[in-house]
């Protein structure tokens, strides 16, 4: 029976094979940091040079390649240490007032385990950082109780600091380079010599900045800096991590590397991380978290456990140039509830046991032209629609 590892390292082969490369590639690259094993960081780097510099159409030396590189890595045993699920970071009724501003948030209660994914959603000013940099242990609670569980504990504020990482959404300007930076960063967590200089060369693979390792941080895009940010994160082996709008000012693709990276990390089976994410980005949120607490007026919303008939109504948002006269006539009154129209596009709210299958039949049997349609029955976006 296979562990975990080999698990891991087959997915590699199969997305590379298929030709998802750059999925492909990463997964290897967890795979071989899983082993700590500096023989197979230079056998594994020998194979990012390549990689980072092939540019035939024809991949059939380069998957060939890969796969003896996979090889080479699945040879050293990793054991399973059963991390994933284990509470690590427990808030009960946590809270934080402000005198002046009078801005209270809270009671918030978390309970984070290894693996877990935690998104954080609401509009400005309801409290987001506020949470993030509280559970970050940067600013004090006004009320409750915050307690972290860390495989081997916590001497003082600067171990804590160590296994528990705060990476706010405008970082600081940095100066040198991406790699002597990386390499600094790890020599302050006791790793130097050969060791600091293969563990940074694969994590610059592993984060997309090979062809960008001797860019100063002005030189960087928004995209590249939260990639630097997150290496410099990883190289730490923090336990539990808390980013505060990590999508802002990225682009669509960069996102969706971002959120698939933070997946993958948190899910290791190796070293599990524990994360806290917040954002604006409501649906890419959703898809990689396993709770997502949205907060209204400092307060977590229990709507998001919406149950009974309320909680089954099927609710669509829909872009279309067609009137609202249109739609209507393509559905009869014991279909659709009611419809508003807000920021640019239609929310339709259905009547119990609407199925989002038939409102898509009846769209297209009407030929009804849209450009854009989803359900957000138990999406947050519904709390941003009125």
């Amino acid at each position: 029976m296979k562990n975990q590892q080999e698990i891991l390292i087959d997915k590699a082969v199969l997305f590379f094979k298929r030709g998802d490369f750059s999925l492909g590639y990463r997964t290897l690259l967890d795979a071989a940091l899983h082993t700590d094993n500096v023989t197979i960081f230079k056998k594994v780097i020998e194979f990012v040079k390549n990689y980072e510099s092939y540019d035939t159409e024809d991949k059939s030396s380069l998957i060939t390649d890969f796969e003896n590189c996979a090889n080479t890595v699945k040879e050293i045993p990793i054991p399973n240490k059963n991390l994933i699920g284990k509470t690590i970071l427990e808030g009960n009724n946590l809270v934080k007032e402000y005198g002046k501003s009078k801005f209270v948030l809270g009671p918030v209660s978390v309970e984070l385990k290894k693996g877990d994914i935690y998104g954080l959603v609401g509009e400005n000013g309801n409290g987001k950082t506020t949470l993030l940099t509280m559970l970050a242990s940067l600013i004090k609670n006004s009320a409750g109780n915050l307690s972290y569980h860390f495989s081997e504990g916590y001497k003082d504020h600067y171990d804590l600091k160590s296994k528990l990482v705060y990476i706010p959404q405008r970082t600081g300007v940095w100066y040198g380079s991406v790699i002597d930076n990386l390499k600094f960063a790890l020599v302050h967590h006791g790793v130097t010599g050969e060791k600091n200089e293969l563990l940074v060369y694969m994590m610059i693979a592993r984060f997309g900045l090979w062809k960008y390792k001797d860019l100063k941080w002005k030189e960087l895009s928004s995209g590249y800096k939260m990639r630097f940010e997150l290496a410099r994160t990883l190289l730490r082996r923090p336990e539990i991590v808390l980013l505060d709008e990590p999508l802002a000012n990225l682009d669509i693709l960069a996102q969706q590397i971002i959120l698939e990276d933070l997946k993958m990390l948190a899910k290791s089976h190796v070293n599990p991380i524990a994360m806290v994410f917040s954002s604006q980005q409501l649906y890419e949120v959703e898809k990689v978290s396993d709770k997502v607490i949205y907060l209204r007026n400092g307060k977590p919303s229990e709507e998001l456990n919406l149950e009974g008939e309320e909680g089954n109504q099927l609710i669509i948002e829909l872009d279309t140039q067609s009137s609202r006269e249109e739609i209507e006539q393509n559905f009869d009154e014991s279909q659709l509830e009611k419809i508003e129209f807000n920021g640019g596009v239609y929310i339709l709210y259905f009547k119990k046991d609407i199925a989002f299958n038939t409102v898509l039949s009846i769209i297209a049997k009407n030929d009804l032209s849209i450009q854009y349609i989803r359900d957000i029955s138990k999406s947050t976006r519904r709390f941003f629609v009125y």
